[in-house]
Order: C-alpha cells, then sequence, then structure tokens
C-alpha cells in the first residue's frame, strides 16, 4: 500500500527531519511540504494526500484553522513541541499526536496504525476518510483531572454514562470523559459497538456470554466478568447483529 503525505510545518529544519525520519517506511510517499496554512491548503487541494504530518503553532493561521477550512480531510497525525494541545487535537479526531522531537520508536507506532486505519476505510469521495470518522484501530486521548490517557478504540470494552459525562473502561482503568454518551456513541464504528441500553455501550468483542434475563431482556458477560443488560427494546437487533 501507498500512502500519499504531505508535510506542513512552518520549520524548513523540522520537515527535513520528518522527511528523513519517514525514510524508513517504503509505504509512505510525500508527495509535498507546505510552510504554512494557506499554502498547505492548496496542497491539499491538488494532491489529495492520505495523510498529513501537521504541525499546530504556524504563523497565521494554526493547524487548527487549517482543518477546520478543509470539507473533506485526510488522516491527520499532529506533530507540536506542545503538549498542551492533546485534548484539542483529539477532539478532532486527529490518528495521533506526536511531540517533537519524533522518536524513530514512537513514529513507527503512529505509521502502523495509518497503515491499519487507511486499509479498513470506507470509500469516499477522492479517496479522502472523514475527520469525525472514529475506526477500532483509532488512537483516543482521555482526560480525567489531572491523569491523561491515550488508549486505542479496540481496547476499550464499555462506555457507562454518569450524569453527563461517560466512563471509559479499559484494561483496569475507569477514567471519567467529559462527553455525554449520545454524543460519543455517533462516532463510534457501529460495527464494533453497540447501545446496550440508555445508560451502557459495550463493545461487542469482548462479550464472554450471553444469557436470557428479565421480561425478554438479554444478559451479556464482559471478559474480567462484567455483567451489561441489553434492554427489551435493544434486545431484538442485538440478537440480529449475532445472528442469535
Amino acid at each position: 500500500m501507498e500512502i500519499r503525505t504531505l508535510l506542513i510545518d512552518d520549520e524548513d529544519l523540522a520537515r527535513q527531519e520528518m522527511r528523513h525520519l519517514l525514510g524508513d517506511f517504503p509505504e509512505i510517499r510525500i508527495v509535498g511540504e507546505a510552510a504554512d496554512a494557506t499554502e498547505a491548503l492548496a496542497k491539499i487541494q491538488a494532491e489529495r494526500p492520505d495523510l498529513i504530518f501537521l504541525d499546530i503553532n504556524m504563523p497565521g493561521k494554526s493547524g487548527f484553522d487549517l482543518l477546520a477550512e478543509l470539507e473533506e480531510s485526510p488522516r491527520v497525525v499532529f506533530v507540536t513541541a506542545y503538549d498542551e494541545f492533546a485534548v484539542r487535537a483529539f477532539e478532532t479526531n486527529a490518528l495521533d499526536y506526536l511531540l517533537k522531537p519524533v522518536r524513530p520508536e514512537r513514529l513507527e507506532l503512529t505509521v502502523a496504525a495509518v497503515r491499519e486505519t487507511l486499509s479498513t476505510r470506507p470509500a469516499l469521495p477522492g479517496n479522502a476518510a472523514r475527520p469525525y470518522d472514529l475506526r477500532p484501530e483509532s488512537l483516543v486521548f482521555i482526560k480525567d483531572g489531572e491523569k491523561c490517557y491515550f488508549v486505542r478504540l479496540s481496547e476499550i470494552f464499555l462506555f457507562e454514562s454518569e450524569d453527563n459525562y461517560v466512563r471509559v473502561h479499559f484494561g483496569t482503568e475507569k477514567p471519567l470523559h467529559r462527553k455525554s454518551l449520545n454524543m460519543l456513541t455517533e462516532k463510534l464504528p457501529p460495527e464494533l459497538f453497540f447501545r446496550a441500553n440508555r445508560k451502557q455501550v459495550i463493545n461487542l468483542a469482548y462479550i464472554t456470554g450471553i444469557e436470557p434475563f428479565f421480561n425478554g431482556t438479554l444478559r451479556v458477560t464482559l471478559q474480567g466478568g462484567i455483567r451489561v443488560e441489553i434492554s427489551v427494546r435493544r434486545a431484538g437487533e442485538f440478537r440480529e447483529r449475532l445472528s442469535l
């Protein structure tokens, strides 16, 4: 697979360094560079790249301003010297967020995620991916108080509503994400996640058991022993999804 890539950074040395690092990945073909958002917009429209490595702080318009002007966006990896933009970056559903100086082993993980994402993307005009689509391999950012987490979407096995926020379950962690469950559900890939009831969304890949429950409901057991009730309203669709 060839990944057509555009480098966007106002520092020439930073673009040179990224070009050098990406030289270790034969699937990456750099189709151009841009030093500011205006130049980048023209290059994106002309080249239709699959992927952009995007700096945030640039003269004039920022990397966020650039994304706001795009009707359809390539996959985005932010590359910046500052970590305070991480929350906003992942709210744009960026595929990854790299801090300068970029470490080769960290870049290798990024390219692997890009490769997997592009191999499973939906067909869209111009081969572009919509920036709001989350895929199972997407890396998501969660901030809970002073703690920050980067986790693959596929590793999250349960979303649980708590007032206006969502408790996110992965591994042994359960941070509280400051988004509503309804807002979050709209972004989740339906082939992997299922709205079990008004307050819970489950990862179908983590189901280890299913049993009838009260009054036409079902109860599923997830890895780790967590039990979730499938409401009567959702039980029929759930059976269809799993061909029960």
